[in-house]
């Protein structure tokens, strides 16, 4: 059976270290020799002892992780990023799905302290979520924010460039000679405000006046999507192109347009904002701006379990670069 002295051997420390990096007491352990510990523990197959860790520590080696749609492509791969990296480290991860409704945000809050998670990882409902921040704030429980941006006076959080983003999509379409463009946003929050003034001020930046009669709101799914579009088609259309605040409002309003025999991209284009697996397996395939989605799950767990272990962070907030992805259903229109 391995022990806790095999491990300080293969990593070249002492034995205090080994026990300080289990214990998550590592201040003043580099970065660079807590992965290397991580990594020989893993490669030896040790296991501590975390009854009698936990019974020291005060911790489970648990983080809670309350994402607001698992049934949304989108969150599977945040999720996956969150639980490879929570593994590295030697913790499990409790995931709550909340159905993008406040009172299961509440609900998931409440059970995860009672589950005595040694952190949280929460991406907040759709609606305002200031109070539930502020509750989780006063458990006194380290905590990080994920995807969806709140103002909140930088408390820690990963996020994507939604503005920036929603941009360079915008740009693009310009670009094509798209001058009419309609916009599917989402349900009110701060991350699809973001979105929609990255659109609003590339718009205005080429000398557009927006016209209320093509802006809809969605609810970030395939059914909004849908009605969304058959919304803006019964006000006569008059756009060239759609682009939606994410991509499962896409395939819902391309769904729309099809039933309505308009050809995309011929007569209508379209484009969506996430790049989840189904924007490349639509037809045509969907133009759209791909987000990080494992990258911002690995290193919210990083920056929680940092919090947890006490140790300072180097930046309170990451916004992470999202990148244009060209497919097919943008075609280019005389300006």
């Amino acid at each position: 059976m391995t022990t806790i002295k095999d491990v300080a051997k293969a990593a070249n420390v002492s034995i205090t270290t080994v026990s300080r990096v289990i214990n998550h007491k590592s201040e003043g352990v580099s970065d660079e020799t807590r992965d290397r510990i991580i990594k020989v523990m893993k490669d030896l197959k040790y296991q501590p002892n975390r009854i009698a860790r936990g019974l020291v520590t005060k911790k489970t080696n648990t983080l809670g992780l309350i994402l607001p749609d698992i049934a949304n492509p989108f969150f599977p791969e945040i999720a996956r990023g969150v639980e490879d990296t929570a593994n590295i480290y030697g913790y499990n991860v409790i995931l709550c799905n909340t159905d993008d409704r406040a009172d299961k945000e509440e609900l998931y809050i409440n059970v995860l302290k009672e589950k005595c998670v040694d952190g949280i990882i929460f991406t907040s409902s759709a609606g305002p979520a200031a109070g539930h921040i502020q509750k989780l704030a006063d458990f006194d429980m380290p905590f990080v924010l994920l995807d969806r941006y709140i103002d909140t006076g930088k408390l820690p959080g990963v996020y994507s460039d939604g503005f920036g983003g929603m941009y360079q999509m915008t740009d693009y379409l310009f670009k094509m000679g798209h001058r009419d463009i309609a916009y599917i946003g989402g349900p009110e929050g701060r991350s699809a405000k973001k979105r929609y003034d990255g659109f609003e001020q590339a718009a205005r930046a080429y000398g557009l006046i927006l016209k209320k009669k093509l802006i809809e709101e969605g609810n970030y799914k395939i059914s909004g999507g849908r009605e969304a579009m058959s919304r803006l088609l019964k006000r006569g259309g008059g756009f060239t192109a759609v682009l939606c605040a994410n991509d499962l409002t896409a395939v819902g309003a391309m769904e729309t347009l099809k039933k309505k025999g308009y050809r995309i991209p011929e007569d209508i284009s379209v484009a969506g904002f996430d790049d989840i697996q189904l924007a490349g397996y639509v037809e045509p395939k969907l133009t759209t701006v791909a987000q990080p989605c494992y990258e911002m799950g690995e290193l919210s767990t990083r920056m929680l379990i940092k919090l947890i272990e006490g140790l300072a962070l180097e930046k309170q907030e990451i916004i992470l670069k999202p990148e244009l992805i060209i497919r097919n259903s943008v075609k280019r229109v005389a300006k």
